[in-house]
């Protein structure tokens, strides 16, 4: 086995919990998190839970409270509220809650969607980093952006972020 394939090893499977933020969709318009939910099934990985729920800081405490107690949830993914409109909450939420935070994902992220967008990528405010021992990943609304995280970053990655995080936990 090659030496960079070795560091790329992870789970095959991992637990996903979708989390689409948004004061406007509902599962059934939810386009982002179905492209989620998607994406990780074609890859082999298992979704453990999907909610669409409100973009209200409380909301997404409670939600991110009930994904940790889930012993199969390795990893959540959340969608929408990442931008700077007064009702974008999710990045003032959920940052300050990452035990350690993947600054390159956002920085990466920026990168990518500038060379399809060009400068609006700066508005983005996607993270990601671990919380209460999964990975949590903070991706824009938009179905271009969710695309581009996923197939870009994040099912690249997922397996060998899971067991970077639980090596010697």
């Amino acid at each position: 086995m090659a030496y960079q394939e070795h560091l790329k090893e992870g789970p095959s499977q991992v637990g996903c919990a979708v989390i689409t933020v948004s004061d406007t969709r509902d599962e059934q318009g939810d386009k982002s998190g179905q492209l989620i939910k998607e994406l990780l099934t074609t890859q082999g990985h298992q979704i453990v839970h999907y909610v669409v729920i409100k973009d209200e800081p409380m909301l997404i405490k409670g939600e991110l409270a009930i994904q940790v107690q889930r012993p199969a949830c390795q990893a959540i993914i959340l969608n929408g509220g990442t931008g700077i409109a007064p009702r974008d909450h999710t990045y003032d939420t959920v940052a300050p809650l990452l035990e350690k935070r993947l600054d390159g994902f956002g920085e990466l992220f920026r990168f990518l969607s500038y060379q399809e967008i060009g400068s609006g990528a700066m508005l983005s405010r996607a993270v990601a980093g671990a919380y209460q021992g999964r990975v949590l990943f903070s991706l824009p609304g938009s179905t271009g952006a969710v695309r581009l995280a996923m197939e870009k970053l994040i099912l690249p990655e997922l397996g060998h972020m899971v067991s970077q995080l639980h090596r010697y936990g």
